[in-house]
């Protein structure tokens, strides 16, 4: 069985429990965990970040020199086993030890070291895996170099997955060889719209193209969807798949989860009924009866913020309490700052990414709004159903792959179609009428019931990474 097993490096920047900025490090911190059992060797290659994981607790596996461009940099290769999942760290304190793990002025050439980096590292290691599975514009470089710069490593299968296509990794065309090591005559491998693009040339030097739901799949072949790359997308449609994400269901537990005020579960519900409560006195709202609605999201327009904007003033007439947690444009940032001060009782708003908080949101609501322009699939919406916080959602990308109409079997949230205030208000209005009914019951219970593990999606992966040959 050994001498079968398939073997799959999994890279990305961040994994949950190290570091993580949202999605992503959910994904990569539960997947491979999923997967290890299944006949997949899985382990995972991260950058070593300043915070997040005590070197001391690292076993070093030795020292290597990546060419960058014209550049020969350290790297130390760190590894760590955790739940049965084996972790390779990427260390250099000049592009890592940094405040933040994104948006650094030199972004593009901190990720084309360890895109190499990978590819260094592959060499020097006894394991060698059949398949490297990247994640995201900032490992787009791996499928690029693997082309381009290592041909002896050819046997090796590229999978490449988006999570979010509005972040391509675009650059100046300029920097072509002195940031990235690519030669002129290689250029049209990542060029789109006058500009490098490194989503581009990795969706075009993959061997399977994955996304992260079924319907975002098929989305991203219309450009209201795919930010200008849906003529790419269709090229290598023949490649693409998508797998709807799950959540980790054991760090996501209202039985267990100890953020919240009192632990329940769907089948002893008595005790949201008190984190209601708490929440309510913990944010100088009124204890009361009036179902909580949430909003635990990046304040930003593709969120559909500024659907729930101009609803707003109609579900305030209503017997509700808006619950609004997230940090994003200054814009909506002020505008619910504003509203949190002129409608004292009726909103609270944090400005802040604040998890033990959102914990406390999602075990404390009665419904949360999810009114999406653009969701690859969201796991918000998933949380959500843990906790018995009703969805309403748009019916676009994950959000139409996992939340169920409430007037179907098994129904567990509100879903509205067309982007427009009109529908929006109108699903928001039509959950409000059941709210505190048998059928509100009902539906409530179908939310913390439904399955958001990775069981079956790691069954697809499993499936994907044996079929790959």
């Amino acid at each position: 069985m050994k001498k079968t097993m398939k073997k799959v490096l999994f890279a990305a920047t961040e994994c949950s429990p190290f570091w993580s900025t949202g999605g992503l490090g959910d994904v990569v911190g539960s997947l491979p965990r999923a997967i290890r059992n299944s006949g997949i060797d899985i382990r995972v290659i991260l950058p070593l970040f300043e915070s997040g994981v005590d070197k001391n607790n690292l076993k070093k596996e030795g020292v290597i020199y990546v060419p960058v461009s014209w550049r020969n940099q350290y790297c130390g290769i760190f590894s760590h086993e955790r739940d049965g999942v084996t972790y390779y760290f990427v260390e250099n304190e000049y592009y890592f030890k940094r405040q933040s793990i994104y948006g650094q002025f030199d972004d593009g050439e901190r990720f084309a070291f360890f895109s190499r980096a990978i590819w260094e590292v592959v060499r020097f290691l006894d394991w060698k895996p059949d398949i490297v599975h990247c994640n995201d514009w900032q490992t787009a470089l791996v499928p690029i170099y693997h082309k381009l710069m290592y041909p002896d490593l050819g046997n090796i299968k590229d999978i490449f997955t988006i999570h979010n296509i509005e972040y391509q990794g675009k650059f100046d065309k300029n920097i072509l060889g002195d940031v990235f090591g690519i030669s002129g005559s290689d250029y049209n491998l990542v060029e789109f719209d006058g500009c490098i693009n490194l989503m581009k040339g990795a969706i075009e030097c993959c061997d399977k193209l994955t996304t992260v739901s079924p319907t975002y799949a098929r989305q991203l072949g219309d450009n209201f969807y795919a930010m200008g790359l849906s003529d790419i997308i269709r090229k290598n449609a023949h490649k693409m798949i998508g797998i709807l994400n799950g959540i980790d269901e054991e760090l996501y537990d209202p039985r267990t989860d100890k953020s919240v005020f009192k632990q329940y579960s769907a089948e002893d519900i008595a005790g949201k009924a008190e984190n209601k409560r708490e929440l309510q006195k913990l944010l100088n709202l009124p204890v009361s009866d009036a179902p909580v609605i949430a909003v635990i999201s990046r304040l930003a327009a593709h969120k559909g913020i500024d659907l729930i904007k101009y609803a707003l003033g109609d579900i305030l007439k209503e017997n509700v309490q808006l619950v609004v947690l997230g940090k994003g444009d200054r814009y909506y940032e002020e505008y619910f700052s504003y509203m949190h001060q002129t409608s004292p009782g009726k909103i609270c708003t944090v400005i802040a990414f604040n998890k033990d908080l959102a914990q406390k949101v999602y075990a404390g609501s009665d419904i949360l709004l999810m009114p999406s322009k653009s969701e690859p699939c969201g796991l918000s919406q998933m949380i959500a159903c843990r906790y018995g916080s009703v969805p309403v959602v748009r019916a676009t990308g994950g959000l139409k792959d996992s939340v169920i109409s409430y007037d179907r079997k098994g129904g567990n949230g509100f879903l509205f179609e067309k982007y427009s205030t009109e529908e929006f208000l109108s699903a928001v209005q039509t959950a409000l009428s059941i709210y505190g009914t048998p059928k509100w019951e009902e539906i409530r219970r179908n939310a913390m019931t439904t399955d958001f593990s990775w069981r079956k999606s790691s069954k697809e992966y499993v499936k994907l990474y044996k079929d790959l040959n």
